[in-house]
């Protein structure tokens, strides 16, 4: 009896322990970049597992792909879907801009879970001055196509941009956009502030550390301890870059006139591996920015600036993708390699399988009620002993 009873105490300290590290799992709220400029990458359906077996559910595009819309229908993933550059001015055509929310958005609802819109990506730190002016437009008529058809109160719209558009990052408390900018994204603040939509960064300390690694600590950029730095104005104290950036983003956008806007980071990673001049691109290096950024976006951590606020991101990116122009690094952001293995472990441990299936069968809640189902029948078994 007094085995039978230590058996069962054991078993229903398994439960609650892995009980209580699903719900972890399940809450943790991580958005991942889902690129596919490759040759080599699984079918949309078996993605649906992988990400199914991870718990990720808010995934992001930079298209609106058919065959990934498809696959993850009625899968509780939340999607962010991309209306390229090359489409901006076509965007700006009302007729145009229906249609295309008819063929790419409407016959996807509300099986797929789309929720946003991206118009364009890192249009304002480009040159083309033309692209630029044709930004705000066509954010403004896909907007109104989206209230013709009434999915403006479940889809958002917004543009992501890179931090090459502050002119000042550093101290946070004195961020501002560039001047040369400033005409274009004036406006277009005045409408995230109407529609009452988010203002996504794409932010890289990497970048800031392979350009000066002998002025840039590793460690602030890696989340790992030390001693941080203390903005001059407000005494804040700051222990990694990326709060960093993201409270320069809002004091820059506070400058403007506006403290009604959340700042989101539509990407940030780091590479594994890189060309002999990108300094830091190491599998170490990379493990250690993913795995300590997850740990911070499980414990709902805000910014100095925004303590209340929990950060709210998507991780570049779930694939290395083999096709992508560019130095070596760009190859290399994956968590994953396009056959299912880990580039390096942060903990995430996921299943890719080798056939496709039904996103509808891997709805995390089931697995998650699935493995506490058979726990309870062991106790149960072990109670009949």
């Amino acid at each position: 009896m007094a085995k039978r009873l230590s058996a069962l105490f054991s078993a229903l300290v398994l439960l609650l322990t892995l009980s209580v590290s699903v719900v972890q799992v399940l809450s943790l709220g991580v958005g991942i970049n889902y690129g596919q400029i490759a040759n080599n990458l699984p079918s949309p359906s078996r993605v649906a597992f992988l990400l199914g077996s991870l718990n990720i559910s808010r995934v992001k595009l930079y298209d609106a792909d058919p065959n990934v819309l498809s696959a993850f229908s009625n899968s509780n993933v939340d999607f962010v879907i991309g209306l390229g550059n090359e489409y901006l001015l076509n965007m700006t055509d009302p007729i145009k801009a229906q249609n295309w929310i008819e063929q790419y958005v409407q016959p996807y609802l509300p099986q797929t879970k789309i929720t946003c819109i991206t118009v364009g990506n890192e249009v304002l730190s480009g040159n083309d001055t033309q692209l630029m002016s044709y930004l705000l437009p066509a954010m403004q008529t896909v907007y109104g196509a989206l209230v013709n058809l009434g999915l403006s109160k479940q889809v958002y719209l917004t543009t992501a941009h890179s931090l090459a558009i502050l002119a000042n990052s550093f101290p946070p408390s004195s961020g501002a956009f560039r001047q040369d900018l400033a005409e274009y994204i004036q406006p277009i603040l005045n409408f995230h502030s109407q529609i009452d939509s988010p203002f996504l960064i794409n932010a890289y300390p990497y970048f800031a550390y392979k350009d000066s690694p002998d002025e840039v600590s590793l460690s602030y950029v890696l989340f790992q301890p030390n001693p941080g730095m203390t903005d001059p104005n407000t005494n804040l104290n700051y222990d990694n870059m990326l709060y960093a950036q993201v409270d320069a983003v809002y004091s820059a956008i506070k400058a403007m006139g506006h403290s009604d806007i959340q700042v989101k980071i539509s990407e940030t990673g780091w590479p594994s591996k890189g060309d002999p001049n990108e300094v830091g691109a190491t599998p170490e290096n990379a493990g250690l920015y993913n795995g300590n950024l997850l740990r911070r976006i499980e414990e709902k951590q805000g910014t100095p600036a925004k303590p209340s606020v929990p950060i709210d991101i998507y991780v570049f990116a779930l694939f290395n993708e083999d096709l992508k122009p560019g130095p070596a690094s760009e190859r290399n952001y994956g968590l994953y390699y396009p056959d299912g293995t880990p580039v390096y472990n942060i903990g995430l441990q996921g299943y890719l399988p080798q056939m496709d299936y039904s996103a509808a069968n891997i709805n995390t809640r089931n697995l998650a009620f699935s493995i506490l189902s058979l726990l309870v029948c062991a106790i149960a078994c072990l109670i009949r002993a």
